[in-house]
């Protein structure tokens, strides 16, 4: 028998009617009772909290996180399922991937569809959850939905209601359940795991910001004005602002705030094309260009990277580095000189 612990943190997959809408409200073991186990796979239920998952805080994510930790902590487990709301999971799943040194598989699923839905979604995608915790390796945090198997790095929610609602529009799956077993396609090699922050960590604000025409930086400035230690600038195009954003983050950066560049756009990279108050002056300015990661993610990693360098046994390490670290982990943008060498021969 495989020993599969299931936390159960609510999300659609736990909700029922309330008579004006959808709620969280049920219990893991009704979760679980509400499909098959697969095969010689024994489960164990955390009912953690039950909240829909556009509600969650960093304190959510750190009781998770930490939990997680416990869990594993008996070497009888063979994996973990995480159910989770979809709002959010792309970024819990990252925020766990980003903390996880252990070789057995820490699975997020979640549904798009209600607990008691004729047409539910929520017995499939657990049932092919728990096969993956219980035969995976040294995968991370993985996102399993509609049959498929995601990385959680770059993996988003890319459709509101689809039963299809996950995928990375940069990459790959990592593999496929099908005819109960998983198939593997690749594999990612994986960066170190970060230090664990403490369980009751302070939780730095962390804040996004989009740009847009008429942008201006009139929100950023009353992000930092309000204590935020961390921010996401989701820029136009390939990562672009003007030049009163730049100005913005100039003081940011000098002042230690992190700072990372996003681009509103649904697939590539963040690249250093343009000057104007371009990602060129956000660079110059001090912001980290966040690669492929949408920006949830790209928020999760500057705020993994602040509580990382205030963990125990982190020795002063400075976070802006840890952060640097972890963007350049995931898949970045090519030199510009490659850019426009693509484009020229129409590959």
């Amino acid at each position: 028998m495989r020993h599969v612990v299931v936390i159960s943190t609510g999300g659609t997959i736990a909700s029922r009617w309330q008579g004006d809408g959808y709620a969280a409200e049920a219990a893991g073991q009704e979760v679980l009772a509400a499909g098959a186990v697969p095969e010689s796979v024994d489960v164990t239920v955390v009912d953690l909290f039950t909240v829909n998952s556009s509600r969650l805080t960093t304190d959510h994510q750190l009781r998770l996180l930490h939990t997680v930790h416990e869990v594993l902590a008996d070497p009888s487990v063979d994996g973990v399922v995480v159910t989770h709301g979809t709002d959010t999971l792309e970024e819990s799943a990252f925020f766990l991937d980003l903390f996880h040194r252990d070789r057995r598989p820490v699975v997020f699923t979640g549904a798009q569809r209600p607990l008691d839905a004729e047409d539910g979604d929520a017995a499939g995608n657990l049932y092919d959850a728990l096969l993956t915790a219980a035969t995976g390796r040294d995968i991370g945090a993985v996102i399993v939905f509609a049959g498929q198997v995601f990385a959680a790095r770059g993996t988003v929610k890319k459709h509101t209601v689809d039963a299809r609602a996950f995928g990375d529009p940069d990459g790959l799956p990592l593999g496929r359940v099908e005819f109960g077993r998983v198939s593997w396609g690749r594999r990612r090699s994986r960066p170190a795991a970060l230090p664990l922050p403490a369980p009751r960590a302070a939780a730095p604000r962390v804040d996004i910001l989009m740009h847009h025409s008429d942008g201006d930086a009139v929100l950023l400035d009353a992000s930092l004005a309000a204590g935020a230690r961390g921010v996401v600038v989701v820029g136009t195009g390939a990562g672009n602002a003007n030049p009163q954003v730049a100005g913005s983050v100039a003081r940011a950066t000098a002042d230690g705030v992190l700072v990372a560049v996003s681009t509103r756009v649904a697939a590539g990279a963040v690249a250093p094309l343009y000057t104007g108050g371009g990602a060129v002056d956000l660079a110059a300015a001090g912001a980290l260009l966040a690669g492929t990661l949408r920006p949830g993610q790209a928020r999760i990693a500057v705020l993994a990277a602040l509580l990382a360098a205030g963990a125990p046994g982190a020795d002063g390490a400075d976070a802006a580095q840890i952060l640097r670290g972890i963007l350049e982990a995931a898949p970045q943008a090519l030199p510009v000189s490659e850019l426009y060498l693509i484009d020229r021969v129409g590959k």
